[in-house]
């Protein structure tokens, strides 16, 4: 930034000073005639003086700039034809560099703007707080969720809602939490997140609220749609053999709506009569233990929660897979990376996941002499227990893949189709899920999620 016209006039007065001191002392050596020492030790304080001045004069000016700069002074400008033209490169640089500054600003400015913006124009609420509690930043859909028109403390939720200012509190980075919160239109429930951001002064967090009560409603509607289409399936299954069978035998004693005579009826009408009976019979059994089955999946007993070791619960299982059928015909393989690592659950519920999934890898592997089954856990990238199953079977067709969990579906003529949806209910109990990733002809994964206590 310093020019070289400023260098040039510092290093002559050096010089000059250099170069008169070595005279006077040169002089007073000699003992020459002390006038001229004198004089000439004059001089020498007299271009002292003058660097001093200059380098100050100077030191000021870069001072003025760098001051203007911290303060943001975006109107700061020095003359570009100073009196002093070895100032003038000076002045054109600082002038520069000030102009580049001004347009960062203003890009800066914009840019802030545009993200403001961006944020405003989001479905989803953010609120930024500090430490402190102080909110630095709460765009329109917060506002308007929590009924606020001016958010500037984070106790200010606590009057809203306590349970949803008790989750923005506790809740940690890259945790998901759902709140019930009551408002004008009636229940909503909001979907919580938070992440962390260290600045250069202090560490802020910034939290997403969305109301994900249409969303549930949609999957809540379209899992009904579901289950009745099943449920519609299943019972008309049942009830159109029994009605078209109650015809024909209607139709042996009874014509044309009279009633048939005792001498009318043979030893094959009873005959037919009794094997029709036995059919209805069966179909109403078949009836009653589908719902039977429903019962089962409704009344699923809540979780009798406690720490135990994951290495306990697969020896367990290690021992019912070999009681199973066919089991001897597929290799299980147990992949336990940490063997201290814990679980808080129902250990015989999270048992009856484990086996009814073995148990469906088995027979969908039936006919596959190559199939190996794994049961690996361990944590997943957010630091939360996991249980995976892995198979490396035909799969699941990616047509199929949404279908398994609705209750009563199933492609096995021996299938209830309740296993897994039993499964799943099991662990949405636990606080977790049950979820399946599966590459057709090559591979099907489920893996059980826990939360982290």
């Amino acid at each position: 930034m310093i020019s070289k016209r400023i260098y040039l006039n510092i290093i002559i007065r050096i010089v000059l000073i250099t170069v008169i001191s070595v005279i006077t002392g040169f002089l007073v050596a000699n003992r020459t005639n002390y006038f001229y020492p004198s004089s000439l030790f004059l001089l020498i304080i007299i271009l002292a003086i003058n660097l001093i001045v200059y380098l100050n004069t100077t030191n000021r000016r870069i001072q003025f700039f760098f001051d203007a700069v911290r303060n943001e002074d975006s109107n700061l400008s020095f003359p570009s034809d100073p009196r002093n033209k070895s100032l003038k490169e000076l002045y054109v640089s600082m002038n520069n560099v000030s102009r580049q500054i001004q347009q960062l600003k203003i890009e800066n400015r914009q840019q802030e703007q545009y993200f403001q913006t961006l944020i405003e124009h989001l479905a989803i609420g953010i609120i930024t707080f500090n430490k402190k509690g102080f909110i630095l930043h709460a765009n329109s859909p917060a506002k308007l969720l929590l009924s606020a028109e001016i958010l500037t403390h984070i106790q200010q939720v606590e009057r809203i809602n306590r349970q949803l200012y008790q989750t923005i509190k506790t809740i940690r980075p890259s945790e998901r939490r759902l709140v019930s919160m009551p408002s004008e239109k009636g229940e909503i429930q909001l979907s919580i997140k938070a992440s962390s951001l260290k600045t250069r002064d202090e560490e802020l967090t910034i939290v997403s609220i969305q109301d994900i009560k249409n969303e549930l409603d949609e999957k809540e509607v379209d899992s009904w749609m579901r289950l009745i289409r099943v449920l519609m399936h299943e019972i008309m299954n049942s009830i159109t053999p029994i009605t078209s069978l109650s015809e024909s035998l209607l139709g042996i004693y009874n014509h044309d709506g009279i009633p048939a005579q005792p001498h009318e009826i043979t030893e094959k009408n009873i005959s037919t009569t009794l094997q029709g009976l036995n059919v209805i019979k069966e179909q109403g059994k078949g009836l009653m233990s589908f719902v039977e089955s429903y019962r089962k999946l409704t009344r699923i007993p809540k979780p009798d929660s406690k720490l135990f070791k994951v290495s306990n619960l697969f020896s367990r299982i290690q021992i019912l897979y070999n009681s199973l059928g066919n089991s001897e015909k597929i290799k299980l393989t147990i992949d336990l990376k940490d063997p201290e690592l814990e679980l808080f659950a129902d250990e015989n519920q999270i048992s009856l996941v484990l086996i009814n999934l073995l148990k469906n890898a088995i027979e969908a592997n039936a006919d596959n002499p190559e199939s190996t089954i794994t049961i690996s856990a361990g944590k997943d990238p957010e630091n939360k227990p996991e249980i995976r199953v892995s198979d490396n079977g035909h799969g699941i067709p990616l047509n199929l893949i949404d279908e398994i969990f609705v209750p009563f579906f199933t492609t096995r003529k021996e299938g209830s189709g309740i296993g897994l949806s039993i499964s799943k209910q099991i662990m949405l109990l636990h606080g977790g899920n049950l979820k399946v990733r599966s590459l057709p002809g090559k591979e099907t994964t489920f893996c059980l999620n826990f939360r982290s206590e």
